[in-house]
């Protein structure tokens, strides 16, 4: 077995979005963790200290907002890469100078699978290199 490329949570309720963008991101060398809403996702953060974090933007007892917020606050000056994705826009994959609604990068939750996977391994790379 080869070599993790890292180790991503992705928190999403809806159980079939949920398992496609896991199995993209296995087939592509991640580890996977999950969780089906924020107050999960916080936890299973606090507990795996994952490389990046997709987070959906509507979820039930913790949106999206609040859980990117928190987890960024709770990681202290080493945060993951956080991606939130959302279905209330439809435009390109916007990434902000400094995070807005808890994440800098927002992608439309129509985007195929294999974007999104490709998006959050430039961040993990661009990270990688900032940090060197």
């Amino acid at each position: 077995m080869s070599e993790s490329r890292g180790t991503i949570l992705i928190i999403d309720d809806d159980p079939f979005f949920l398992k496609v963008l896991s199995d993209t991101f296995k087939e592509n060398g991640f580890t996977v963790i999950s969780a089906n809403d924020g107050v999960e996702g916080v936890k299973t953060f606090l507990e795996k200290s994952p490389d990046a974090v997709v987070s959906d933007l509507v979820m039930p007892r913790m949106g999206g907002v609040s859980t990117c917020m928190e987890i960024s606050r709770l990681s202290g000056g080493a945060p993951p890469v956080i991606v939130l994705l959302t279905s209330m826009f439809h435009e390109a994959p916007h990434e902000h100078g400094a995070p807005e609604m808890g994440a800098r990068v927002h992608i439309p939750k129509s985007t195929k699978p294999v974007d999104i996977v490709i998006i959050v391994e430039q961040l993990l790379t661009r990270k990688a290199y900032q940090q060197v």
